[in-house]
């Protein structure tokens, strides 16, 4: 335990920031957690503003955030579709039509 004064104010003043930021900590995960199960617009927008806070309050690191963020978009929007007259779209369909000859020559 410290003895002198300036030691005994930093003790105290380090316990009171360390509840505040345990506080935004578990805020911040609870509502992610919650982001990831239910996975609706209004979940997402409360953990983006939690994990907002907690990156403003130098909880967690930008870069986190961002990648919870990122990650949090991937998880709620299925991958697109691919579009008519995209590459991708042809590709398919050459598969589909060497897969259909191959299984239809067996």
């Amino acid at each position: 335990m410290p003895v002198l004064k300036h030691a005994k104010k930093k003790l105290r003043q380090d316990v009171k920031r360390t509840l505040a930021n345990k506080k935004v900590r578990d805020t911040f995960k609870r509502l992610v957690k919650k982001a990831k199960v239910a996975k609706t617009k209004e979940s997402i927008s409360v953990a983006y503003q939690a994990i907002d806070k907690a990156t403003k309050e130098n909880i967690i690191h930008a870069n986190k955030a961002a990648r919870l963020k990122s990650s949090l978009v991937k998880e709620s929007t299925p991958p697109p579709a691919a579009k008519p007259g995209s590459k991708k779209a042809a590709l398919k369909k050459v598969k589909a039509a060497r897969a259909a000859s191959s299984s239809s020559k067996k």
